[in-house]
């Protein structure tokens, strides 16, 4: 490393700990959902494969829920493969799961965070279905921040999903459709959705540049805000996170008004 990188990067701590200092923690948004996006950009300007930008991308998760652990963020949504994701090549998605498993176990076995899965359990391999299930249970007494790992994950297909539970659910009630479609509300919907009894999302950050939802938390994210960061999800820096918390705070949430 030279003296210019070095330089750099003093300046970039020294920046980071600045606003950090001024971050108004009653202006802390409880939920942040976040699409993890630019490892294959990533890997690509850094001569690296693809596999290494997943790689690395997983390797950023921690670093950034300890940033949000320094914080009162209470509950963050990780966007880690979505239902369209199963379409890549083989030779890249069969290594980007085995990551996604490491990254779910290490959460679990780090001991702060309580995992949560939100997608549809049925497309995944029994092998990470069965790494999802011991990651939930064995982190269920934990009371850190709720990381909830979204693998598999749809927002169309959630609502879909949260539909037909509600119906099966009037089902076993014995509750006639006439019935049901005369108690069908936002509410009631919403119990049903993957995010069940948790908080909407207060703030949505997506990284690499691109400013669309993708699909994102369809129903949850009616009002939330958004921060469109520029930088690739690896090289997403503690500056870059604390940029979007006093971004966030400086917003005057209108809630759709």
């Amino acid at each position: 490393m030279n003296v210019r990188d070095t330089l750099r990067r003093l300046l970039v701590r020294f920046y980071a700990r600045r606003v950090g200092g001024h971050l108004d923690h009653a202006s802390v948004p409880k939920h942040i959902g976040v699409i993890m996006d630019g490892n294959r950009r990533w890997a690509k300007a850094a001569g690296s494969t693809t596999v290494q930008g997943h790689r690395a991308g997983g390797d950023k998760i921690e670093e950034f829920l300890g940033w949000c652990s320094e914080t009162d963020v209470e509950v963050v949504t990780l966007w880690l493969l979505s239902t369209d994701n199963f379409d890549r090549p083989q030779d890249e998605l069969g290594p980007l799961l085995g990551i996604i498993e490491n990254v779910v176990s290490s959460l679990a076995a780090d001991g702060r965070w309580r995992v949560h899965h939100v997608g549809t359990l049925d497309l995944l391999p029994s092998g990470m279905q069965s790494v999802l299930k011991e990651a939930e249970e064995s982190t269920a007494h934990i009371d850190g921040i709720l990381v909830n790992v979204a693998i598999g994950y749809g927002g169309r297909q959630e609502i879909a999903d949260a539909v037909r539970s509600m119906i099966l659910d009037a089902a076993e009630k014995g509750t006639s459709l006439e019935e049901l479609a005369d108690h069908v509300d936002v509410e009631l919907i919403g119990k049903h959705l993957y995010t069940g009894d948790q908080p909407d999302p207060d703030l949505v950050i997506r990284t690499s540049g691109e400013q669309r939802l993708s699909g994102f938390m369809l129903w949850q994210t009616a009002h939330s805000e958004y921060y469109f960061c520029e930088v690739f999800w690896p090289a997403f820096r503690k500056v870059d996170f604390l940029r979007a918390m006093r971004d966030y705070a400086a917003r005057h949430r209108r809630y759709g008004g």
